[in-house]
């Protein structure tokens, strides 16, 4: 066996061949687990999309669960970070639970009980494992393949043998997944005979892993998966879409999103191979910029050694001019005071002034005394005095040489490089895309301003190679971009620029734009506001509902079986024709709130035709509980709402679906909502506005003028995006024909 190149794959009698030619050895970084850092051993696929081993997996989920039995442990100190070493190290108690857990087997029926979530070894986001633990993980059969392939490749000189010869054993050429053997070519022939059910068997070369043929759904263990999740984008089996928690997702077959994706993914291998030139050309640039990167630092280092010595000579100089004037004030004051002192000596008897006075005073010659006495008698006088007033020559102090260097401490302190200023950081909730978009970024904390900005932005688009549009120098810390096209995904960046350098550029934020043009509309208070029950602000695009004493009066009807009504209001924009987009911000803490569009035509009716709310069908003690009736209101009111309410969304209820699955039907509130009405195909979808992905799609009658819409009851609000709110004059107020 040799090191093989993986450009074919044998599919019963087929081979399937690719334009491509992959080195299985060049790929082994794909095929290491980020937890063990070696080859990936049953590797399971984690709801970010990321691969770990079944063990890691079920050592990061135990020694989690110990860390929090543990109140001095790593993951109770919030100071420790999760990439911590110390958090991957075990205790012997969770060492010994995984070796009884491997000696005694792990189904993939049962859970642990307890923690659920641990952090991605890859991405480092927390992953909630829900109710079902591992056990709800499919396994990822692709990766284990390609993983025994490399491993094959990599002990080429060991051969595998045919199970079926008899000793002296042949080198198998093939092995067969429905037997789960490997067969030498005589032994293939004999054992996989033409005209019988085994040719059909599915071979492969040479493996000694055999994975099962049939994948199974991990929530319903005995069912085969035979359709795609779009909207979980996970594999998933009839009983799922029947009754589960995706009855309402949009599903496809699993052969019409097997060849979707590898169309898509064949596509994508093929341009990167496309780009080959391009990929050589920027590895050689990086080599360029290594080498670059390389000598810049010597530079750098040797231009910062220079300065630095050029500081400590200046430093040395300043110091000997310094340390000179000290010692030249110094002989000058202790010459001063040794003089004094060798006067002062003079005035002792028998010695000096005194003694040479004494002496002269044994003169007995008048006029030679006199010549003589004279000048003494001034210098003992001069003596005399100065021993009443003692005043040193000099003073022994040297304060006038004391050396403040703290501005010079401080200064050294800031010493550094050029002030680069940080990289911004791309603001992602106060940013905002539609065909127009608003980009907000910040400087990171206790930073600074800048002079200005440079944002740039790009499309996200694999097929074209699209550069990076700058706009112009921004002071601000946003900036408004026009002419962005719909349902495209779009890449900024922004770098801040102080006293002409520029810091690096932010980390890239990739934004989506919704998949139709926006509907700018404001809250119409002509039509259903009830002022009593609903507060709108004088811009007319924010609604509260209090929840009052107007509505605690209107509760006593619950007492004769009746219902309590929503309080509606609408946009003072409609739609006949066409696709629109708008998107909108429901208070967290709002008790419900229905979001939708209603239609003109069909309001007017429900209006002149009051619904029988004595009926036992509003009465919630009555037991009625009639299906058709539920259907025949569905389509008889004017409305298409999804709820919002208590921080979920509601998905409504599918014909069916059961009343046990309204766990499975609800979803954390999105911070903003996006609305999507395409009139032409009557359809409406309802969107997570900060990721753009779709929560729920359902058919809508378009009969006439279709209105955003909103009910609103208890206390609750809603906020419309600010680009929403911006009417153009151009357009009418009444309705959008185009």
């Amino acid at each position: 066996m040799s090191l093989c190149n993986v450009d074919c794959i044998l599919v019963g009698r087929r081979q399937v061949n690719y334009p491509w030619k992959v080195p299985i050895k060049n790929i082994e970084r794909e095929l290491i687990c980020p937890s063990c850092k070696e080859l990936f051993t049953h590797p399971l696929i984690l709801p970010c999309q990321h691969s770990v081993c079944h063990k890691c997996a079920k050592e990061l989920l135990l020694s989690r669960e110990d860390a929090f039995a543990e109140p001095d442990s790593e993951f109770s100190n919030p100071a420790t970070p999760i990439g911590s070493p110390r958090v991957r190290r075990l205790s012997s108690a969770s060492v010994e639970r995984i070796d009884r857990l491997t000696r005694t087997g792990w189904k993939r029926t049962i859970h642990s009980q307890g923690v659920t979530t641990f952090p991605c070894p890859s991405c480092e986001h927390d992953v909630d494992l829900g109710e079902r633990g591992l056990s709800g993980l499919f396994r990822n059969f692709t990766l284990e393949t390609i993983v025994e392939r490399y491993r094959q490749a990599a002990r080429a000189a060991v051969a595998i043998m045919c199970n079926l010869c008899k000793p002296p054993p042949l080198e198998a050429t093939k092995s067969c997944m429905d037997c789960k053997a490997s067969y030498c070519n005589e032994c293939f022939k004999i054992h996989h005979p033409w005209g019988t059910p085994k040719a059909q068997h599915e071979y492969v070369g040479p493996t000694t892993n055999f994975r099962p043929k049939i994948l199974m759904c991990p929530e319903h263990d005995m069912e085969k998966v035979t359709m795609y999740c779009e909207v979980c984008r996970r594999p998933v089996c009839h009983l799922c879409k029947l009754g589960g928690s995706h009855a309402n997702h949009k599903v496809t077959s699993m052969s019409s999103a097997y060849k979707v994706l590898k169309e898509k993914l064949s596509k994508s291998i093929g341009y990167l191979i496309s780009k080959e030139d391009q990929v050589k050309t920027q590895i050689f640039q990086l080599e360029h910029m290594i080498d670059q990167t390389e000598s810049n630092g010597e530079k750098a280092k040797r231009d910062a050694t220079d300065s630095i010595d050029r500081l400590c000579g200046i430093l040395e100089e300043r110091k000997m001019n310094l340390v000179k004037s000290i010692q030249d004030s110094r002989s000058s004051k202790l010459e001063k005071l040794r003089y004094q002192m060798d006067e002062y000596q003079g005035m002792l008897e028998n010695s000096g002034l005194v003694g040479y006075a004494q002496e002269v005073l044994k003169e007995t010659d008048q006029s030679c005394f006199v010549q003589t006495a004279k000048q003494l008698h001034t210098r003992i006088r001069m003596a005399t005095e100065s021993l009443k007033t003692f005043q040193p020559a000099a003073k022994p102090s040297f304060t006038d040489f004391n050396l403040d260097v703290s501005r010079e401490e401080e200064l050294l302190k800031e010493l550094s490089f050029t002030n680069v200023p940080d990289a911004p950081v791309i603001d992602q909730k106060q940013s905002r895309l539609y065909d127009k978009g608003i980009v907000c970024w910040q400087q990171p904390n206790g930073n600074p301003p800048v002079d200005h900005y440079k944002l740039e932005y790009r499309r996200l688009d694999q097929d074209g190679d699209c550069t990076w549009e700058p706009t112009e120098d921004v002071c601000s810390t946003s900036k408004v971009i026009s002419n962005l096209d719909t349902n495209t995904s779009y890449l900024f960046r922004v770098k801040g620029c102080k006293n002409f350098t520029y810091s690096d550029y932010s980390k890239e934020v990739a934004f989506h734009t919704p998949p139709a043009p926006v509907l700018r509309f404001l809250f119409d208070e002509n039509c259903g506001y009830n002022s009593d029950h609903l507060i709108l602000n004088n811009q007319r695009d924010s609604v509260e509902s209090v929840a009052g004493l107007p509505l605690l009066l209107g509760a006593e009807r619950i007492v004769v079986g009746s219902y309590m009504s929503l309080d509606f209001i609408t946009g003072d924009i409609g739609i006949t024709k066409g696709k629109y987009y708008w998107a909108f911000q429901v208070e967290p803490s709002s008790f419900l709130v229905k979001v939708g569009v209603v239609s003109a035509a069909k309001l007017q009716e429900w209006f002149h035709s009051p619904r029988d709310i004595n009926s036992p069908r509003y009465d919630q003690d009555s037991g009625h509980d009639s299906g058709s009736e539920d259907i025949a209101m569905e389509h008889s009111q004017p409305f298409t709402f999804v709820t919002v309410g208590m921080r979920k969304l509601f998905i409504p209820r599918g014909h069916s679906s059961s009343s046990t699955d309204s766990c499975k039907r609800s979803l954390p509130t999105p911070n903003r909502i996006g609305v999507c009405l395409d009139y032409d195909k009557g359809k409406v979808n309802f969107y997570n506005a900060d990721t753009m992905q779709c929560l729920y799609e359902r058919n809508v009658e378009c009969s006439g003028t279709m209105y955003p819409a909103f009910g609103l009851m208890g206390g609750g609000a809603v906020h419309l995006d600010e680009l929403i709110t911006v009417k153009e004059s151009t357009k009418s107020s009444f309705f959008l024909n185009s």
